[in-house]
């Protein structure tokens, strides 16, 4: 018996219709007589990521040319790009937002049996930003510098699984380090920054959570040692020190101890100094750590490669911040499927599989399996050519 669901549509299974409509309700009110419904501009958009379309033209007669298809891949009308401008620019971005929620919560839990996962009793996140260049002329509201227009992606990742906890879209005037008034700290989990992110009453406030940070020291930076603690060079920890803020108004910020670790990493050859407040690990877990904040850079050049967040399908902050969130659904989506196939292809190849095979009627385990084993054999094959087979 052939298969009857598309790729694309077994695809967005993983997004419950109850779900979807109470996103949809919570802002907007569904007219069930309208022809472009809210779940079809999601499902425009989602194809439009996970097949690289470069425009509102080019999805249009892309989805066009599979017209006999369209209903078996979930859409319920057919789409123009006129239509789908105007749902973008006036339909609220926080329903997607919203619908990225339970998205979040079931690839966090999916991704929960990370080795360091184990051993930590609290989660363990990463904060960082990465700018998003845009042309002036065509987004004026997010004006940047006098020639130059940005925004801004604020983000917390859950560094199990490189997940997204918390996105904010913001213009670029806005510091990294004011993004940490927006947070409610979770306690117990670490929170892992880079120096840029180095202030010393929000880090106060982040202790007073109960939460633990750790975080690049300035090298300008002075503390008073209050004691010295073992420290193990063969593991490439120099020194760990408990100290304090030498300076009067550092010290009238964060009125505590804190652990200054020194690190020496040999594959960089560089001395690095973090700052925590936990006591209890170890001093190489604590640069351990930070290692894994590398985790949120590489997030953020996944979907600016892979994902179309560095060319905008609308001008407006809404239609700009719906793409976004799309994006971000999407990715989510790719995540959970790789886990719960236990795939081992990377999300790159994952994505290209599926937007070749968009609209084929296939198990999509299936088809990402035969696609596994394809690159094996020719992995293998290579490997014989190499050794001169």
């Amino acid at each position: 018996m052939r298969y009857q669901k598309t790729v694309f549509a077994q695809l967005m299974e993983r997004i419950h219709p109850e779900q979807f409509h109470r996103c949809v309700c919570r802002y907007e009110k569904e007219d069930k007589a309208r022809k472009f419904s809210h779940y079809d501009q999601f499902l425009t958009m989602a194809y439009a990521q996970i097949t690289s379309r470069d425009s509102l033209s080019d999805i249009e007669i892309s989805l066009r040319s599979h017209r006999e298809k369209l209903y078996r891949a979930g859409f319920h009308s057919v789409i123009s790009h006129s239509t789908l401008s105007d749902a973008n620019n006036s339909r609220d971005w926080r329903i997607f937002s919203d619908l990225a929620k339970p998205l979040i919560e079931s690839t966090r839990r999916a991704y929960a049996d990370a080795p360091l996962a184990k051993e930590l009793k609290g989660a363990v996140y990463a904060l960082d930003s990465t700018t998003i260049d845009l042309c002036l002329k065509l987004f004026p509201w997010a004006r940047f510098r006098k020639t130059k227009a940005a925004v801004k992606l604020h983000t917390l990742i859950d560094i199990w699984g490189s997940i997204p906890v918390f996105i904010s879209i913001t213009d670029g005037k806005k510091s990294d380090v004011s993004i940490l008034d927006d947070l409610i700290f979770e306690a117990g989990a670490f929170y892992v920054m880079d120096r840029g992110y180095l202030d010393f009453a929000r880090l106060y406030k982040i202790h007073s959570s109960s939460a633990f940070f750790v975080i690049r020291a300035r090298a300008k930076l002075r503390f008073a040692r209050l004691k010295s603690l073992p420290a193990k060079e063969e593991e490439g920890v120099i020194s760990d020190k408990i100290v304090h803020p030498a300076l009067p108004k550092s010290f009238e910020r964060y009125p505590d101890r804190l652990r200054r670790v020194h690190f020496f990493d040999s594959n960089r050859q560089k001395h690095l100094v973090f700052l925590t407040n936990n006591f209890d690990l170890p001093a190489a877990v604590i640069a351990q750590l930070y290692k894994h904040r590398w985790a949120i850079e590489t997030f953020f050049r996944w979907i600016k490669q892979n994902l179309k967040i560095k060319h905008f399908f609308g001008n407006s902050i809404n239609a700009v911040k719906t793409q976004i969130w799309i994006s971000v659904c999407v990715y989510l989506i790719l995540a959970l499927l790789r886990k719960e196939f236990a795939l081992p292809l990377s999300p790159s190849q994952i994505l290209q599989v599926l937007s070749t095979h968009a609209f084929d009627q296939l198990p999509v385990q299936e088809l990402l399996a035969n696609t596994s084993c394809q690159l094996k054999e020719n992995s293998f094959c290579n490997q014989l050519t190499l050794n001169g087979f």
